[in-house]
């Protein structure tokens, strides 16, 4: 597969290398989630995709998948063998699933006290089984009033069912495979991936039950792209900053939706352009007067992506029972969105980073003393999203 080559000669990362190389990606993750849940609160009161200022959004998770993949190489290519499968799945569960079960419960708790509506009551019988599904990824897609979502209760969640699946398939053959095996399977992975955006006009599927297919093509072209960028060491060296690279990833996301060139559109982005993103991010340099920011960016783009959606529900809800007018949507959203920042950062310090931290000394303690001259393995970040 083409892919960016770099402007001048990058040196091949080392797991080793300092945390701050990848700061920018940080950033653009942070901006990417923030991107989602805006998109989620537009996408149901602007129905028409055309019409929608943000309606390209849908694409931040192929961002993510391909955040992913790179990020996963760059942590546990060199150390997978030493460290063993089990334990890396184990690490993957604990950085991911403790959040997967929060956001579930989230979703059982605004299903059924949502007070404009009273859905929940044709599914009272199902609700246990709704829970299981959620928390244990395993689709159930009965709700058919409200899309027959692969997992009803945190529908965001149909992608970390598929990112799972790639870090199985990256443990058990993908560690292994060179750079010039992952450009030949990129060849048929891309070519499925344009086939499914011209069969159905966008890039936007997976998560239902109708379109699950979807999921499959995005994470499969997308994750292989990642760890080739880290193993081809596709990253570019350049001048551009965190904001230069935030506009450039929300310039992707704020496409105009046109219906007749939109498969082309999805095509291209998460082909060429998002890999350039990675590959640009990776390669630049995070200053100081950005560090915070995007370090916060990067902390709660997991929590608010897992967190948001049952609130959505909520909105949705709302919506339907007295359909508001602009100027009022206009005060909600944005303070919806603030409050899901909030949220998002406490369930991160109050229960994600606690939880993790007890699972990890309970299930996670290496066997054998690290040498001292062997650099610690560095805990790969959710990356997705």
């Amino acid at each position: 597969m083409p892919a960016p080559a770099p402007v001048s000669p990058v040196p091949a990362l080392s797991p080793a290398a300092s945390p701050l190389h990848f700061g920018l990606l940080d950033g653009l993750r942070g901006v990417a989630a923030l991107a989602v849940v805006l998109f989620h609160f537009m996408e149901l009161v602007e129905t028409k995709p055309a019409n929608n200022f943000i309606a390209h959004a849908y694409l931040a998770v192929d961002f993510f998948f391909c955040l992913s993949g790179f990020v996963i190489a760059y942590a546990y290519d060199a150390r997978l063998a030493q460290l063993g499968v089990g334990r890396f799945l184990r690490r993957r569960l604990i950085r991911l699933h403790p959040l997967v079960v929060v956001g579930a419960l989230l979703g059982l708790l605004t299903f059924w006290l949502d007070p404009f509506s009273h859905l929940v009551d044709q599914y009272a019988t199902r609700l246990p089984l709704l829970l299981l599904s959620s928390c244990l990824l395993v689709p159930y897609p009965v709700v058919t009033e409200r899309y027959a979502n692969l997992f009803h209760l945190n529908p965001p969640t149909w992608s970390l069912f598929w990112e799972y699946i790639a870090n199985v398939a990256y443990a058990l053959v993908l560690v292994r495979l060179p750079a010039r095996l992952l450009k030949i399977l990129l060849v048929p992975a891309a070519i499925a991936l344009c086939y499914e955006a011209r069969r159905t006009g966008w890039l936007g599927g997976g998560w239902g039950r109708e379109d699950a297919i979807a999921g499959f093509l995005r994470v499969t072209f997308s994750f292989l792209m990642g760890l080739l960028l880290y193993r081809a060491n596709w990253l570019i060296r350049s001048r551009l900053g965190f904001g230069a690279l935030a506009l450039l990833l929300l310039g992707a996301l704020l496409l105009p939706f046109i219906d007749r060139i939109n498969w082309r559109v999805d095509s291209l982005v998460v082909l060429f352009y998002f890999p350039l993103l990675i590959a640009l991010g990776a390669g630049g340099q995070l200053t100081p007067r950005y560090a915070k920011l995007c370090r916060f960016l990067g902390d709660i783009s997991y929590p608010l992506y897992i967190v948001h959606y049952p609130f959505i529900w909520v909105f949705f809800s709302y919506l339907h029972k007295y359909q508001p007018p602009l100027s009022t949507l206009a005060l909600v959203i944005p303070t919806a969105m603030l409050a899901l920042v909030l949220l998002a950062y406490a369930v991160l310090k109050w229960i994600d980073i606690p939880v993790r931290s007890y699972l990890t000394r309970t299930f996670d303690q290496p066997t054998t003393l690290v040498s001292n001259r062997q650099a610690p393995a560095p805990v790969a970040p959710a990356a997705h999203p």
